[in-house]
């Protein structure tokens, strides 16, 4: 490659000898070298923005830095910035491979070149001029070595901070969605029961005689309805928030999932057949899980409740077990509604705000769907559903096997 500069002597060779020593691959070398050496040095100019050499290039030189700044680079990426007393290229003085990086001055800079042709014939002369060079370059190699271990080592640091900052942003996020799922149940959710029933109670007090007694126990039963909604609620709230905290202790023990399904259904028959729904288990056999009897009680609860929300009359809910290597599964399966497919991936999620209305208006906040997540999860399970609109919802999830 042929630069357009301009070319000049205009250091004395006593200069050129100082930044000669300064020079980490002639620091070795002795006086007569040197001189040698700086007698063979030229002055190059190179304007700010322009090329010294590009990537591919065959230009056998290496290039001193008088005053001035330049940049390794590739295309947009840049390797390294130099500026006065360093030095680049040193390695084509021995080797004549084409350039790997383009340098490009950053301001306006003066260097000094040393050309290969020019250097071998002072080597020629001076074969100690080989071995000092030779262990200068190795020198320098074994120090940038080090400081891309370094470099590496600081990556690495790097690449973890980054991560622990990520997981700490995620945290904050779900930390966030949390409150705000909080607030809107206590604001919305949770204050509308009681609304009702302060309304109801206010239209009994003051108009008690005007009703006749269908009349009162149909208030009677909405007070029941709300307030028994308001207090599951709070149950829920208040397992949410225990679980939150990390103050709910996991006591893992030896249970019979045939009885733990039978209880459970048993407490829900009547509310199921009131709305006409049929409500079965059929696991038959004796199988033992390794959990918290209360933890897997609220998310069968919940699957059953939730179940129950979404079927129509004449629906069918059944439970099912099996054993999968060191779990069982267990499934609540119904044949209602079913879930639109873009709700399906939301449904277990605190910032997703699922919440759909049941096929006999019945009101929810999605709450127990995410605290059944939180709960097998900390008895060491999964759990998935699957749904398709019109044609029913199979909630799935494991527990480990008890083993003696």
């Amino acid at each position: 490659m042929v630069l357009n500069i301009k070319e000049k002597n205009s250091n004395s060779i006593k200069e050129r000898i100082d930044i000669l020593k300064d020079v980490i691959i002639f620091s070795e070398s002795n006086k007569n070298i040197l001189k040698r050496l700086a007698s063979s040095l030229l002055d190059v100019f190179i304007v700010k923005d322009q090329a010294i050499f590009h990537k591919g290039d065959q230009q056998n030189a290496m290039y001193i830095i008088v005053n001035g700044n330049v940049k390794v680079h590739d295309e947009g990426h840049i390797f390294a910035q130099l500026k006065e007393k360093d030095f680049f290229g040193e390695y084509s003085l021995i080797d004549s491979s084409v350039r790997s990086a383009t340098v490009t001055a950053t301001e306006n800079t003066h260097l000094l070149c040393l050309d290969q042709i020019e250097f071998q014939k002072i080597m020629d002369d001076n074969p100690d001029v080989s071995r000092a060079v030779l262990k200068a370059l190795i020198k320098r190699l074994r120090n940038n070595n080090i400081s891309e271990e370094k470099l590496a080592q600081n990556t690495i640091k790097i690449a973890h901070q980054r991560d622990i900052l990520d997981n700490q942003k995620k945290e904050l996020e779900e930390l966030n969605a949390t409150k705000d799922k909080f607030f809107t149940i206590i604001a919305h959710d949770l204050k509308n029961p009681f609304n009702t029933v302060i309304g109801l109670s206010e239209l009994l007090i003051e108009r008690y005689e005007s009703y006749d007694s269908k009349k009162i126990k149909e208030f009677i039963n909405q007070i029941y309805i709300f307030s028994t909604n308001a207090y599951n609620l709070l149950e829920d709230l208040l397992q949410w928030a225990r679980s939150q905290t990390g103050k709910m202790e996991v006591k893992l023990e030896k249970i019979n999932i045939f009885d733990l399904a039978r209880e459970n259904t048993d407490i829900f028959l009547e509310i199921a057949e009131k709305k006409g729904v049929i409500l079965e288990s059929k696991i038959t056999s004796d199988l033992y899980a390794f959990i918290d009897r209360n933890m897997i009680t609220t998310v069968l609860r919940n699957l059953i409740s939730n179940s129950i929300k979404f079927t129509n009359s004449n629906d069918i809910i059944s439970l099912e077990a099996k054993v999968n290597k060191d779990f069982i599964e267990i499934s609540v399966i119904d044949s209602g509604v079913g879930i639109p497919k873009n709700s399906i991936d939301k449904i277990f999620k605190i910032d997703s705000n699922i919440s759909t209305q049941g096929t006999k208006e019945e009101t929810g906040t999605g709450l127990g769907l995410i605290i059944s997540s939180e709960f097998v999860e900390k008895n060491g399970g999964t759990i998935i559903v699957k749904s398709e609109e019109g044609e029913g919802t199979q909630f799935m999830f494991t527990v480990p096997l008890y083993k003696d």
